[in-house]
């Protein structure tokens, strides 16, 4: 079982392939994929880990939806002074689904074959 280590938002998560996560707000809107930071990626006997050995990997994850968190409740009081004040905040999460775990998906020959010819036209 291939598992990551990936970092959103300040935090790191280890996440597998088909995991739902909530995590902080992303910027990106529903049904549109991203790729995390990697940080190390482990399973069937080996781990990679550092910007040379994890060279070439990606993790892609979908934003299935954007949802508020429990209601969290904060209470301060004074002793003998009468003070009391009762607050509370809902976090505003994401939930994301982690669709593969792996090697980046070659890019088309279509779009290197014209990367080349423009640099050859610029010279």
């Amino acid at each position: 079982m291939t598992y990551a280590i990936i970092s959103l938002g300040g935090k790191q998560y280890r996440v597998s392939e088909g995991e739902y996560l909530l995590v902080e707000r992303l910027p990106y809107e529903e049904g549109k994929t991203f790729n995390p930071d990697i940080l190390m990626v482990g399973g069937n006997g080996d781990t990679l880990l550092g910007e040379d050995e994890l060279k070439g990997q990606q993790v892609t994850a979908l934003v299935a939806a954007h949802v508020l968190g429990k209601k969290v409740i904060v209470g301060k009081h004074r002793q003998r002074t009468g003070y009391r004040r009762r607050n509370g905040h809902r976090s505003r999460l994401s939930r994301i689904v982690i669709q593969s775990i792996g090697k980046q998906a070659p890019r088309s020959t279509a779009k290197k074959a014209t990367a080349k010819k423009t640099e050859t036209e610029k010279k």
